[in-house]
């Protein structure tokens, strides 16, 4: 018997999530693997950080995901406009509270906040903080289903792997 995708308990396997899910995949996998990892819960807040049409905003809502759009700027000045989901309001109104309208930066109370917003372990958000890309030992098919850099030895990634890794799964086979 093949393989069904569920989700959170839900049978993903319904046609109008497949139908969803095809067309999340379709804009772009990482994309749909952004909105899985959500929906399951192992990211409190996800950003995309280009804008999302009213189409696809409609979709990620129709899927249980709280959306918002905001307007940033970049050094030289140029707005751009990220999009942030998540299951709760509240991970929303924190991301907006601390970003929306602000200039784009990478200071050590950003990455703190956004990695906590991301569901990130607090080691690897300190140690990226202190020393960013410090070498790890993970693999790079591991490395490359991630959206954090690990810390070396970290205890917490290689959980989050395997769950990580079970959800990019069921996207392929999706």
């Amino acid at each position: 018997m093949a393989a069904r995708c569920t989700d959170g308990g839900l049978h993903v396997g319904s046609s109008e999530f497949q139908s969803h899910l095809r067309a999340l995949r379709q804009i772009d996998f990482e994309l749909a693997y952004l909105v899985l990892l959500t929906r399951e819960g192992l990211k409190p807040l996800s950003r995309w950080e280009k804008p999302l049409d009213e189409g696809v905003l409609g979709l990620l809502q129709q899927m249980h995901l709280a959306t918002r759009q905001m307007r940033r700027t970049v050094k030289t000045g140029q707005e751009v406009i990220e999009t942030v989901f998540s299951r709760t309001l509240a991970c929303i109104r924190l991301y907006e509270q601390s970003f929306a309208g602000t200039p784009i930066d990478k200071s050590p109370a950003t990455q703190r906040i956004e990695g906590f917003l991301f569901g990130y372990p607090p080691c690897c958000v300190e140690q990226y903080v202190r020393k960013p890309y410090a070498p790890n030992d993970l693999a790079d098919r591991d490395r490359e289903i991630l959206f954090h850099w690990a810390c070396p030895r970290c205890k917490v990634t290689p959980v989050l792997l395997d769950a990580y890794r079970s959800i990019h799964d069921l996207l392929s086979r999706c």
